[in-house]
């Protein structure tokens, strides 16, 4: 790369050098592929260039990085402004291969011209996957360009519906979709952009030319996905229906084996706050701050209508700070369950957690024997 004896400041190369990166794969080649189109429109040149820089080991990123200087030292043939997209970057995190001490020398020099190269007839853009911010590329990139990141929504973040949501809207052209339609969409695909994208685009062409979503439209069209079958144990809990529970407990140990991020006491954790949800519903209701509502947005206007210190300000210790959806979901769950149940299932549940911490029995038959005990006595009558 040629060498300008001057840095120039961020305002100034940041329009010619844009850092898009992020473990949303999904969101992060669908804006990069928007900025490079962008770029290109604005440069009005046939002069763009794209460096896979996907690499298997270290010498295939060293080469990638090579392409790359090359391609940025390539004048452009018909005048203007030459765009180069460094495309699918996957050294730039802490794997094995962006760990090698080669690689990392040839990104810290890279990131040394970075600092003085001249822009004036060159845009460059880098996507990429997982970034460690704590390398001397990424801190320099940093200080000179424009970065964006685009995190994957988790279902470990109480905010991934609401930050789902926002993301429906924003894509939707020329739609609309009530409220209730967007939750009960999102909460059937789960908190996969890709999966939420395609499930949406299926879902406007069912639609057709009409402009607005309904609920039976999401109904009738949308798949419910592997990750928002993940709410069955505690939907099936809150039903009181013990066939359907004990199935669920069986396929959610089934996948305990092949999923090391989760465990039994994820899983029983999930059915407390369940439990949790479920008396604070009904003590709302005994004093007379919720009514029974089949209305999803009468429900929420409720909702916000209740005292701001009737709960905990921490969201971790407010049983109804989850989205309000849910909570609706969970409102006709409470007629089957009495207040005193409810206080017994949080003992067992208590029970069942010293269980699996201290004792050597089957985790397994621990929760089931657990659940039969909670669920097993039949549906429950009325609100006392």
């Amino acid at each position: 790369m040629a060498a300008s004896p001057t840095v120039r400041n961020k305002s100034e190369v940041a329009r010619n050098l844009a850092l898009i990166w992020g473990d949303d794969e999904f969101s992060v080649k669908k804006r990069a592929r928007q900025v490079f189109n962008i770029w290109c429109q604005e440069s009005g040149s046939v002069d763009q260039e794209i460096v896979d820089a996907s690499a298997g080991n270290g010498n295939e990123a060293l080469k990638a990085i090579s392409r790359l200087r090359e391609a940025l030292d390539t004048l452009p043939f018909f005048g203007g402004t030459k765009v180069v997209w460094f495309q699918n970057c996957n050294f730039l995190g802490e794997d094995r291969v962006a760990g090698g001490q080669a690689v990392t020398e040839a990104l810290s020099s890279f990131a040394e011209e970075i600092k003085v190269f001249p822009w004036r007839n060159v845009r460059l853009l880098i996507s990429s996957g997982k970034v460690d911010k704590r390398r001397t590329f990424y801190k320099t990139i940093e200080k000179q360009a424009q970065v964006e990141n685009f995190s994957e929504l988790s279902i470990d973040d109480k905010e991934w519906m609401h930050k789902a949501e926002a993301w429906i809207e924003a894509e939707l052209k020329g739609k609309t979709i009530s409220g209730e339609a967007l939750a009960e969409f999102v909460s059937s695909v789960g908190p996969n952009l890709r999966q939420l994208g395609n499930e949406l685009e299926k879902l406007s062409l069912y639609c057709g030319s009409r402009s607005n979503i309904e609920l039976a439209d999401v109904k009738a069209i949308t798949t419910r996905q592997k990750q928002a079958k993940a709410f069955e144990l505690a939907e099936a809990l809150g039903d009181r229906d013990l066939p359907r529970l004990l199935r669920a407990l069986d396929e959610s140990f089934w996948e305990l084996k092949f999923d090391s991020s989760k465990s039994s006491i994820g899983l029983l954790y999930g059915l407390i706050s369940k439990i949790r949800v479920l008396l604070a519903l009904k003590e709302c209701q005994r004093a007379g701050f919720l009514k029974a509502e089949s209305d999803y947005n009468r429900f929420k206007a409720q909702l916000e209508r209740m005292p701001a210190d009737l709960f905990p300000e921490d969201k971790r210790l407010n049983p109804l700070s989850g989205h309000p959806y849910v909570i609706f979901r969970a409102l006709p769950q409470t007629r089957r369950y009495s207040i005193a149940e409810l206080i017994q299932a949080m003992e067992s549940l208590l029970k069942c957690n010293r269980q699996l911490i201290f004792s050597n029995l089957d985790e397994a038959l621990v929760m089931q024997q657990t659940l039969v005990q909670i669920v097993g006595g039949g549906i429950a009558g009325g609100a006392c």
